[in-house]
């Protein structure tokens, strides 16, 4: 008698789901928990009246928990067989391995170097659609940059080089040794710069499981430890390592070390450029001043009890920066600056935290300091999705504005423009040998006063269209690369869907028509020029840059769902950022140096006083520095309204 009036119950919610939820969900509803269907009924009530963005900051929160929470629950699947045998104890290694291992107490080998991509969305076949529309076409016709067009005051190119120092942490998919070649139809010739380019497939590697049968291997950690300084395995380690005190190489002039090919010595050195140099060259002055601190503090630790300590605090304040600091200027909201806060110190703020320690789950504690890591019964790793979404090169200008630090700070501690640079001049082994001519301070300040590009149509740079490539050890390849051409195969190569199918998988609403994605006019008539009036044919890096942004995000709104997701699972699902984020493990004088960190300015005043009193006027270091500081609410977060 029970199931018969359960079954009743279920059809009778079935239908009344089927009546208010949009068609392409019903199959996505009927696979899920009672609970999470009306979860998501919510979500997609308020989705389809599109008023998230402006809730208030509480309510706005309620709706983004809901949403991580659905994500967690559907969105994450693992490539390859889950490690099966004898868990290793965590106190056998209470540090960072070389090579990110032994993080995941049920999983040793989880997120470690050469493992798979997992997955957001379940992959889609596209070998017969690889060049459907051509690549070299879709580059031509709707990313190529037409006029430069920059954020305003709100990201500047310390911004766009953060980015791309953390990928360079996160992930590189291994290349098979077979080489394919893209020519460009005649339709778009005489428009690109390489007429042909050639380029090495991503390596296809089997899983041997029956459910996703095959997958790409991460030749990067996809932990958050600060890799692109460390590197992903003992042999890189190594070179960057001085072997005393627990210290990392570095020049007299805080610039990287070179070897004698002019390759730098760092973490991780492939396909880089001055910006991400300079970054990595600050945080290896970071982890040194941490094991001097520690040293005076510790007499007894060793050379590698120092490194280890320094490494485990230096990674930690990368992802706090990252966290609280650069995520809150990419999407500049009141509800996601309370998100991001309260991702590292939950709803109860820092002020308690720091009183009475983590109080509560992750919703009130946070995530940083939870009594055991959550992986949500999936192995950790970065997903292919995560890889599409950070496709991000639209924020690299034609020319970096090079400021004369020697005169006076003008309006707002802005230098006046002492030459352009042409970007192609600073990347590579070329730009190691221009920073060293610049100078470090010259360059961060340049940098921290230029805006980045904007993340929309027709603004990824030409000069990407011809660029030399390297290989894993930071040596120029002979073959140029049309990057932006060579980005929309890569989606395609790596079976990663295509933009509407995205979103359904995101339980995000599709579009039906390009107006739905756009109101440029011209960029719907190019659309249908390309695609036709197949929406289902649109890529996913052009709809990313095609998308109505919301107000006060960098980024559309489906690139942050993956966000959503992953962000917090690069913390809830690390044992040092959880049950190993304590005295114990990063020493009292560790926690509290990352406690006492709260932005890139922090950092940067830590080592650069003088650079930062005289010429940073903003809040955070990320946002343009002549823009204003921030202004004083005296509402509380949590009670705001969106504007």
């Amino acid at each position: 008698m029970f199931s018969v009036i359960m079954a009743s119950i279920r059809s009778l919610l079935k239908t009344l789901f089927d009546q208010l939820i949009h068609k392409d969900f019903h199959e996505a509803v009927a696979k899920m928990t009672l609970i999470d269907a009306f979860l998501f009924l919510i979500v997609h009530s308020i989705d389809k009246l599109g008023i998230w963005p402006r809730l208030p900051v509480i309510l706005g929160l309620f709706y983004l928990g809901i949403r991580r929470h659905l994500h967690q629950e559907y969105n994450l699947f693992n490539v390859g067989r889950s490690a099966v045998g004898v868990r290793f104890n965590p106190m056998d290694y209470p540090y960072r391995t070389a090579d990110g291992k032994y993080n995941d107490p049920f999983n040793g080998d989880a997120g470690s170097e050469g493992t798979f991509f997992g997955r957001n969305v379940l992959p889609v076949d596209q070998k017969n659609k690889l060049i459907k529309p051509d690549p070299m076409v879709v580059a031509t016709k709707l990313l190529a940059r037409r006029k430069f067009t920059d954020t305003g005051k709100q990201f500047n190119m310390i911004a766009a080089s953060w980015i791309q120092f953390m990928i360079h942490d996160w992930i590189d998919h291994l290349e098979d040794t077979k080489q394919i070649e893209l020519t460009a139809p005649r339709e778009v010739a005489n428009q690109c710069p390489l007429k042909s380019f050639k380029f090495y497939k991503t390596k296809v590697v089997p899983t041997g499981f029956y459910d996703i049968k095959s997958g790409a291997l991460n030749i990067r950690t996809p932990w958050w430890d600060g890799s692109a300084v460390y590197g992903s395995n003992a042999e890189k380690l190594q070179k960057v390592r001085t072997f005393k005190d627990g210290k990392l190489k570095i020049s007299s002039d805080g610039f990287l070390l070179h070897d004698k090919d002019g390759v730098a010595v760092s973490g991780d050195v492939r396909n880089s450029w001055i910006g991400v140099s300079t970054l990595q060259a600050l945080f290896i002055k970071e982890h040194n001043a941490i094991c001097d601190a520690l040293k005076r503090e510790y007499h007894h630790l060793d050379d590698e009890e120092l490194y280890r300590h320094a490494r485990l605090v230096t990674s930690a304040v990368i992802a706090k920066v990252h966290t609280i600091d650069w995520t809150v200027e990419l999407l500049k909201t009141d509800t996601l600056l309370a998100g991001m806060r309260a991702n590292w110190y939950g709803l109860l703020g820092k002020k308690f935290k720091d009183a009475f320690g983590h109080v509560g789950g992750a919703v009130l504690g946070g995530l940083v300091g939870l009594k055991k890591p959550n992986n949500h019964g999936v192995p950790y790793s970065l997903t292919e999705e995560f890889v599409s979404v950070y496709r991000m090169h639209s924020l690299l200008p034609d020319y970096l504005h090079l400021r004369d630090i020697s005169a006076a700070p003008g309006p707002n501690k802005s230098p006046p423009l002492f030459r352009e640079v042409p970007l192609p001049n600073l990347i590579g082994l070329r730009g190691e040998t221009a920073l060293v001519e610049i100078g470090f301070e010259k360059q961060m300040v340049s940098m921290g006063h230029q805006a980045s590009g904007a993340l929309e149509l027709w603004n990824y740079p030409t000069w990407l269209r011809d660029l030399i490539p390297q290989d894993v050890d930071g040596r120029d390849r002979l073959d140029h690369v049309d990057l932006p051409a060579l980005e929309v195969y890569r989606d395609r190569e790596r079976n990663v869907a295509r933009y509407n199918e995205f979103r359904r998988a995101l339980l995000l609403i599709p579009i039906s028509k390009w107006e739905d994605l756009t109101d440029d006019k011209e960029a719907i008539q190019t659309l249908e020029e390309v695609y036709g009036d197949d929406v289902e044919e649109l890529d996913l890096l052009v709809g990313l840059m095609a998308e109505k942004k919301i107000t006060g995000f960098a980024i559309s709104e489906t690139a942050f769902i993956i966000f959503l997701l992953m962000a917090s699972r690069r913390l809830e699902a690390d044992r040092f950022f959880t049950s190993n984020f304590k005295e114990e493990t990063y020493t009292k004088k560790g926690l509290e140096w990352v406690n006492n960190t709260e932005s890139l300015k922090d950092v940067l005043k830590r080592h650069y006083p003088e650079m930062v009193e005289k010429w940073m006027n903003s809040t955070s270091a990320f946002s343009v520095w002549d823009s204003p500081p921030n202004a004083d609410n005296p509402i509380p977060l949590y009670l705001r309204v969106a504007q």
